[in-house]
């Protein structure tokens, strides 16, 4: 299958704002009084860093997608 230009943009697009998303919300769960405890992390820090991991290694697959979408729509 070949994407087009338009949906390649886009893959790359939305790996963009996860990586522009995500680590600004990791700095906010760092900031938030409920993931310590004592100096340790808590479960609620520890969730939220899976999701942002998780979220992570998905927008960078996303946006290689996109980025051999485009090169691939660029040879056709």
């Amino acid at each position: 299958m070949v994407l087009s230009r338009r949906w390649s943009v886009f893959l790359v697009l939305v790996g963009v704002w996860s990586w522009v998303i995500w680590p600004r919300f990791l700095v906010a769960i760092w900031k938030d009084d409920r993931a310590w405890s004592g100096g340790q992390p808590t479960a609620f820090f520890w969730v939220h860093a899976v999701l942002i991991a998780v979220s992570l290694v998905i927008g960078t697959a996303v946006a290689g997608l996109g980025v051999n979408g485009w090169r691939k729509a660029r040879r056709l």
